[in-house]
């Protein structure tokens, strides 16, 4: 089942970005998915399969937002993985 919510923006916003009202409402999307990957709040895959792409498609899409795809990485993984090896 899908939800549906409304985000109000100027009616000018999406001209001054140079885009068509449905093409910046699939920006929105995006971004808000792209946002929550790089909190850690959804994965990857999941992400990827809203947005009707694949997963390889989502991740070369995160580097057109500067978000780095090893977004679980810090100092306490790093370490547990050196142990590991």
């Amino acid at each position: 089942m899908q939800q549906q919510f409304s985000v109000n923006f100027p009616a000018d916003l999406a001209f001054s970005l140079k885009m068509q009202s449905d093409e910046f409402i699939q920006e929105m999307q995006t971004l808000a998915l792209v946002k929550l990957f790089e909190l850690g709040k959804i994965s990857s895959g999941r992400a990827a399969k809203i947005l009707g792409i694949s997963r390889i498609a989502f991740l070369d899409l995160l580097g057109k937002y500067q978000v780095s795809i090893f977004n679980d990485i810090n100092e306490e993984s790093l370490s547990n993985d050196i142990a590991n090896a």
